[in-house]
């Protein structure tokens, strides 16, 4: 038998990956299971990304893992809190000896004749390939490109003096004290960096091509530390977290069923915030509310920079770049000793890895998925994917949950192999995002699953029906065909294959069949 031969294996050891693995481990602590991991530590986005102020954007007592609630008042963690808590969490459930680091997994091809899934990974600090097998295929590998964020080409940015980089690749101990900054974007990121080099940089400048969402929320979470002194913590921090959910489920559905009465909501809650003399075309949108993501500041962080002259924002177009700065379409120059491209990221699925079954190629962006987990006509593949929004890890950890119903439902029913067919041509042109304007997603809509046009098929970004969907409703589908164990195992590539026709009929498992 294969060292390298697992029960099941996790692509991917940051927030999904390994609250996965301990769903999982729970249920199953007999099983083999590993989790193959690019990176040298455990975090993923919050080991990549170490920009100053990184930080989530959803709350943390939604954001992270029902079964070890975040304990502290911070609303929103920067990134070096959420990477311990990660870390810390794998400890805590036994995960941290199963992870193997620096492995870019390259390959992964399903044997119909082995019934595994073989992969294909390069081991990037020595240069060598390293081969796996499994039997369970679990992909926790987030939804963009680690290796570059999406970088747009500028006129004449070769002539600029200064000091040019993306969030994404941040230099380590960049020193801007006392440094002219521009932060090119108005999202998330940039949001995020204004405040945090405000106090330290001589001013800091975010230009934008059209301005986003911004809405300020409490730093720390009064409430919930008074009633954690009136009963025990635990029940305070569950109380908060449902709380939490409902609230932004709320909002989200007002802000689709009424947008222009959230939008003049949203408007006037910045109008209070950056004072009179702010002229407001900075914060007015041309889409409505969650057509992209909203941007949270904790304590208005940002704004407050803007009230107190560090900060400003500028609402123009590139000409082009200049020795000194940016020139603007409206003939204005910025100048910068430091340009920050926070332009974005670029869509990447399964961290870049090939597909195939028996050596034919299948993309996922060809297929729709079956409760947002499974892969259409895929044996034995699970792609963990978290909400837009909302915390992403509310849909992950259903997805494991519903997983451990799955595997539970295998087990017991002596199954080997599950499949899941679309019955009734519910493939539609449009992605499981289309709804969202966000450029990466736009600019890489061929990538993702299609949407369907019904159940199982729709991904409808809910979590009360998604719960029902994938921790009540029955396991048993006629659009999941189940293959029976077969007596003899075939635990590696490195054993002899049985001798299976590749034209035998597969069976699909009945309560009938089994007599129940």
């Amino acid at each position: 038998m294969s060292n390298n031969h697992f029960d099941i294996l996790i692509i991917g050891a940051g927030l999904s990956g390994i609250g996965t693995a301990c769903h999982l481990t729970k249920e199953f602590p007999n099983r083999s299971l590993a989790i193959l991991e690019r990176r040298e530590r455990i975090g993923g986005t919050w080991d990549l990304f170490r920009y100053p102020g990184i930080r989530s954007d959803s709350d943390m007592l939604s954001y992270g893992y029902k079964f070890r609630l975040w304990n502290s008042p911070k609303i929103l963690a920067d990134g070096a809190e959420i990477r311990r808590y990660i870390q810390n969490t794998a400890a805590e459930f036994g995960i941290t000896d199963k992870i193997q680091y620096g492995l870019k997994v390259l390959r992964a091809n399903w044997s119909s004749e082995l019934r595994l899934w073989q992969l294909t990974a390069l081991h990037e600090p020595s240069g060598t390939v390293r081969t796996y097998s499994c039997k369970q295929l679990l992909c926790c590998t987030g939804y963009y490109n680690q290796d570059d964020g999406f970088l747009p080409q500028f006129p004449g940015e070769e002539s600029f003096n200064g000091i040019k980089i993306h969030p994404q690749h941040w230099p380590e101990n960049l020193d801007y004290k006392g440094k002219k900054v521009i932060v090119i974007g108005s999202g998330a990121t940039a949001a995020t960096l204004i405040p945090a080099m405000a106090n330290t940089a001589r001013h800091i400048t975010m230009l934008q091509r059209s301005p986003s969402y911004i809405y300020a929320l409490p730093s720390n979470d009064v409430l919930t530390l008074a009633l954690s002194r009136i009963m025990p913590s635990e029940w305070a921090l569950r109380l908060a977290r449902k709380r939490n959910i409902l609230m932004y489920r709320a909002i989200y559905a007002v802000c689709r069923r009424w947008p222009k009465l959230m939008r003049s909501f949203l408007l006037s809650h910045v109008r209070k915030q950056v004072g009179p003399d702010v002229d407001m075309r900075h914060f007015t949108p041309k889409y409505m509310p969650w057509d992209e993501r909203l941007c949270a500041v904790p304590g208005g962080d940002m704004f407050k920079a803007i009230r107190d002259g560090k900060a400003s924002v500028e609402t123009d177009q590139i000409e082009r770049f200049t020795k000194k700065g940016i020139l603007l379409k409206s003939g204005k120059e910025l100048e910068a000793d430091i340009i920050i491209t926070a332009t974005g990221l670029q869509l990447q699925l399964l961290g870049g890895m090939e597909l195939s079954v028996d050596d034919v190629p299948r993309a996922i962006g060809e297929r729709m998925t079956y409760k947002g987990v499974l892969l259409e006509d895929l044996p034995n593949i699970a792609w963990l994917f978290g909400y837009t929004n909302a915390a992403w890890t509310l849909k992950v950890s259903v997805s494991a949950q519903y997983l451990c119903r799955l595997f539970s439902y295998m087990e017991k029913n002596r199954l080997e192999v599950v499949i899941p067919h679309d019955n009734g041509e519910n493939s539609t042109p449009h992605s499981i995002m289309h709804s969202m304007k966000s450029g990466y997603i736009q600019r890489d809509q061929q990538f993702l699953p299609r949407q369907g046009k019904t159940y199982p098929w729709q991904v409808n970004m809910n979590y009360g029906p998604d719960k029902k969907m994938l921790l009540k409703d029955a396991v048993e589908d006629s659009r999941l065909e189940f293959l029976p164990a077969r007596k003899a195992s075939t635990p590696s590539s490195n054993v002899t294959p049985l001798a299976v026709s590749r034209d035998a009929k597969p069976v699909i498992i009945t309560r009938e069949a089994q007599g129940e």
